[in-house]
C-alpha cells in the first residue's frame, strides 16, 4: 500500500534532485528518506529513481508517480481540511426526522440555538410518525429521529441511542358547548357515549386500550394524522378527543376547549440516534439543543 507520507517525500526529491535537499526541506534525517524510499519503492514493486554518481532522475513509473502525487496529497489535505472543520463544528450536516407536533414546538427553538452557536452546521429537516422515522433511522436516511412512545419501553430501541426529551400527557379536548367544557378534570369513562376524532395509528391504538382499560371501546367516527383536522372536528361538534399536550401548544383550538383527563395518559418524547452518530459532533450537539428546548 502506497503512504502519503512517502508520497511527499518522492516529490520533494523529485523537486530538489537529491535525498539531502529533501531531507532539509522536509526536516528529515537523509537516512530517513532513504529508509521511505526504499519502502515506497517496495510498495510500488519497481525502481522509482535512477541513481547515477551525484546526479538523480526519475523511471517512468517514478514520473507517473510524481504526477498523480500532487493530485492525491492535495484532496488529501482538503479532506483533512474538512474533517477538522466539522470535529470543530465549523462545518458538518445535520439530517433530523421529526414526527408534527415537534416539527412545530421543539424542533424550531433548537435548530435556531444550533445555527446561532455553530452557524456552520445545516440542519435538513423532514416529518415522518414513529415507526417510519424510526426504520429512517436504521436505513441510514437521516442522523436524529424525535419519536415518541407509550407505556413499557420494552426493545424496541435496544440497538440506538435514546435520549429522554419530556413526558407529554394527553390533554381532552371538547366541543366549547359540550356539557362538560366547563370541568376541570374527567374520568375518561365520562366520554364512554360520545364520538370519537382519533390520530395517527400508534395514538390511536393506545386511545383504544386506555379507553377498554375504563370500560368502553370508543366509537371512533373520524380518524386523521393532523392535529388541525382533529382540533377543527371537534371544535364543529363532531365528537371529542385527546391530544398531545405539543399538539395543542401548537395550534390554537377554535371552537374547541380543553380538559384534564384521568387517569393520566403520557407519552415518552425522545431523540433517536445510531450509537456511531452520537459520536459526531453536529449530531451531539442537536441532540443537546432538542434537550434545551424540552426543558424551557
Amino acid at each position: 500500500m502506497i503512504e502519503a507520507r512517502h508520497l511527499r517525500v518522492l516529490r520533494a526529491v523529485a523537486t530538489t534532485g537529491s535525498f539531502s535537499a529533501a531531507a532539509r526541506e522536509l526536516g528529515f534525517t537523509q537516512p530517513a528518506i532513504s529508509q521511505q524510499m526504499r519502502a515506497l519503492e517496495t510498495s510500488a514493486g519497481t525502481p522509482l529513481l535512477i541513481r547515477t554518481g551525484r546526479e538523480m532522475r526519475l523511471t517512468q513509473a517514478g514520473e507517473a508517480l510524481v504526477r498523480h502525487a500532487s493530485g492525491i496529497l492535495a484532496g488529501l489535505t482538503a479532506a483533512e481540511e474538512e474533517v477538522a472543520a466539522i470535529a470543530g463544528l465549523r462545518a458538518g450536516r445535520v439530517r433530523l426526522v421529526s414526527f408534527p407536533s415537534g416539527s412545530s414546538t421543539l424542533v424550531p427553538s433548537a435548530l435556531a440555538a444550533l445555527r446561532a452557536e455553530h452557524p456552520g452546521t445545516q440542519v435538513s429537516l423532514v416529518e415522518a410518525e414513529p415507526p417510519r422515522s424510526v426504520e429512517m433511522l436504521r436505513d441510514g436516511d437521516c442522523d436524529i429521529a424525535l419519536a415518541f412512545r407509550y407505556g413499557d419501553p420494552g426493545v424496541e430501541w435496544d440497538d440506538l441511542v435514546v435520549r429522554p426529551l419530556l413526558a407529554d400527557r394527553l390533554i381532552g379536548l371538547l366541543p366549547e358547548d359540550h356539557r362538560l367544557a366547563g370541568t376541570d378534570a374527567i374520568d375518561i369513562g365520562e366520554l364512554a357515549g360520545e364520538p370519537w376524532i382519533a390520530g395517527c395509528p400508534r395514538c390511536r391504538r393506545q386511545l383504544v386500550e386506555v379507553c377498554e382499560e375504563s370500560g368502553f371501546t370508543p366509537r371512533i367516527d373520524f380518524a386523521t394524522d393532523d392535529y388541525p383536522a382533529v382540533i377543527g372536528l371537534v371544535g364543529a361538534g363532531l365528537g371529542v378527543a385527546v391530544l398531545p399536550a405539543l399538539a395543542i401548544e401548537s395550534v390554537r383550538p377554535k371552537g374547541a376547549v380543553t380538559v384534564t383527563v384521568e387517569p393520566a395518559i403520557e407519552r415518552e418524547i425522545v431523540a433517536l440516534t445510531l450509537p456511531d452518530l452520537a459520536r459526531v459532533p453536529a449530531v451531539a450537539a442537536t441532540l443537546d439543543q432538542l434537550s434545551l428546548a424540552a426543558a424551557r
